[in-house]
């Protein structure tokens, strides 16, 4: 069994956009959904880049301000960085370590807020 596709495919299957970063701030993996959404910057074309040339001077430093406060302990995982009213989401920068604790990449996690209007089970039979 080959775990790594289990967790890509639940980042695939994921609506809210997933853009993994390694420690140098370079794009690893985008989930088809980041893909969509950052289309007009490039989209697919942004794997093996700077997320940082996707971001202002003051967004870099609080980017690479969050990495370095990952790095002090293994206990710092998870930084609220903003709330969208638009889209009614938090978005957060969440660190990604490897077995032994050392931090080996980040992500954005966006968390919606507004309820899901779908009926509860509408399609399944």
């Amino acid at each position: 069994m080959n775990i790594s596709a289990f967790f890509k495919s639940i980042a695939d299957a994921d609506t809210a956009p997933i853009v993994i970063c390694d420690t140098d701030h370079i794009i690893i993996y985008m989930n088809p959904s980041a893909v969509d959404r950052y289309a007009k910057m490039g989209g697919a074309g942004l794997l093996g880049k700077s997320l940082l040339d996707c971001h202002s001077g003051e967004s870099n430093d609080r980017i690479k301000a969050v990495v370095r406060w990952f790095e002090e302990s293994s206990e710092n995982n998870r930084v609220f960085t903003f709330h969208n009213d638009i889209e009614n989401k938090d978005v957060y920068m969440i660190a990604l370590r490897s077995e032994s604790g050392e931090l080996i990449g980040y992500y954005e996690k966006h968390e919606y807020r507004t309820p899901e209007t779908a009926e509860p089970y509408k399609n399944i039979r």
